[in-house]
């Protein structure tokens, strides 16, 4: 009976080890915390095209966002499979405003466009150029 009990607790524990995701990884504590403790955060890429007009978005609102150049950093690819595990997508730009998971680069441009970024930062919006 013992060694069936056992046998149980191994195969639990083993089952529960082979669950945890990237989520629950330093990555992922990573992209929690730097998200909670920033106004503005964009994850993104150096070279990436889209993560540039992301952050001239927040340029033109004379804001400056936390940015995460992934590309630039050693754990940058863990940290890129963490945020799958969090908002569901792997593609950069990945941006948030006070916690709150805005999108990627179109989504920031079309909140810029029709003033809800400036709403959600609490700022008066100006006359704004195409981007």
């Amino acid at each position: 009976m013992a060694v069936k009990i056992l046998i149980a607790l191994i195969l639990v524990i083993t089952t529960s080890l082979c669950w945890v995701s990237s989520a629950d990884s330093p990555q992922a504590a990573f992209v929690k915390k730097t998200i909670s403790a920033h106004k503005i955060v964009i994850f993104s890429k150096s070279y990436c095209p889209y993560c540039k007009r992301a952050k001239a978005v927040f340029k033109e609102l004379n804001q400056v966002p936390f940015v995460v150049e992934l590309d630039e950093r050693d754990d940058g690819w863990n940290i890129q499979d963490a945020m799958s595990e969090i908002v569901g997508k792997r593609t950069v730009p990945q941006v948030f405003i006070n916690g709150k998971h805005i999108g990627g680069s179109d989504d920031t441009v079309e909140a810029y466009q029709s003033g809800d970024l400036a709403k959600l930062l609490g700022i008066k919006e100006e006359d704004k150029d195409d981007l």
